[in-house]
């Protein structure tokens, strides 16, 4: 077995996985590393599976050590962290490789060899990527905008009249409360920023059909009404991660 240790801003998500696919996964708080709870939670995850190695994508450099060491210590197993240097099943055709989010090459990797190319990645967490892979499978750069999650929170915080809000499917398209008009301004204006986006993409990427692929906490909820999106799968990130590990450790 391999563990994925997806590391973000605001959450880590681990995850078990054999040769084909991500068996278990949990989440926690990216805070946590710090306590000695979650080497407890990572012994539960894992079981008595016999673990081979740990592949580890981490957006917060600060944490990474920390959990690499951690998961050395609790496990007893090796841990590889993933960078631009050591992907697997694709190129990278960008000018500066090392600044690519690690995450972002995870989500990359998985969907590029599941599902073929040319492809984008929409992942909705913190801030929205997309990540595109072209038809020699390599990976050519993408687009980075706010999160709906911290757009909200924006308008909550920099305004003295505009509440905070809960996000979910409005009804219609014409707010009757701030609220509303908030959530329909937020939800529905930003399916339509994803697709005008994926539209661009798929001229940009002309030849053959543009497959794309949605990830992350908002991505069941905004994939609703967006014919774009053929799939959403919420363990991409640590099936890329398992896809490196088992390159790196399944023979071990």
């Amino acid at each position: 077995m391999i563990l994925s240790v997806d590391i973000g801003n605001t959450y880590t998500n681990v995850g078990i996985g054999d040769a084909s696919q991500v068996l278990k996964s949990k989440q926690f708080r990216t805070s946590e590393w710090k306590s000695r709870e979650v080497g407890v939670k990572l012994r539960l995850l894992v079981g008595r599976r016999m673990l081979l190695g740990s592949a580890v994508a981490s957006v917060v450099p600060e944490v990474t050590e920390t959990a690499c060491r951690l998961i050395e210590k609790e496990l007893a197993v090796r841990s590889l962290t993933l960078t631009h240097r050591n992907v697997v099943g694709i190129g990278i055709d960008y000018p500066r490789p090392g600044t690519i989010g690690p995450d972002r090459l995870a989500n990359a990797m998985a969907a590029t060899l599941r599902f073929g190319v040319p492809i984008v990645v929409v992942d909705f967490g913190t801030a929205v990527t997309f990540d595109v892979v072209d038809s020699k499978s390599c990976y050519v750069g993408g687009i980075i905008a706010p999160g709906l999650g911290a757009m909200t929170d924006y308008l909550h915080e920099k305004t003295a009249l505009l509440p905070k809000i809960r996000i979910r499917d409005p009804q219609g398209t014409i707010g009757k409360s701030t609220r509303e008009a908030m959530l329909i301004g937020a939800v529905k204006g930003y399916r339509g920023l994803v697709a005008s986006l994926l539209d661009d993409l798929d001229r940009e990427l002309s030849g053959s059909r543009l497959k794309v692929i949605a990830t992350g906490g908002y991505a069941e909820l905004m994939a609703k009404d967006l014919p774009h999106v053929q799939l959403v799968d919420q363990n991409l990130t640590l099936d890329g991660l398992r896809i490196l590990g088992w390159e790196c450790f399944g023979g071990a």
